[in-house]
């Protein structure tokens, strides 16, 4: 499937956002009390974290090949 460059662009800062949310959570839940309590949510949001970096990368190669 064929993106633009406007929707590339448009989901990059949605990712960029979410990204910035999870990094956030897991400060938090790093900083609680007892965060070995929190072990399985923590590791979700690093896997998301990973995720998310991974779809950034691949659209900004895309967009870069775009550009071209």
């Amino acid at each position: 499937m064929e993106y633009t460059i406007d929707e590339l662009s448009q989901a990059k800062r949605q990712i960029d956002s979410t990204l910035h949310k999870l990094a956030e959570t897991i400060a938090t839940l790093e900083s609680k009390e007892q965060p070995q309590r929190y072990k399985s949510q923590l590791t979700l949001a690093r896997r998301r974290v990973a995720a998310f970096e991974l779809a950034n990368s691949l659209i900004e190669r895309e967009i870069k090949e775009l550009s071209v």
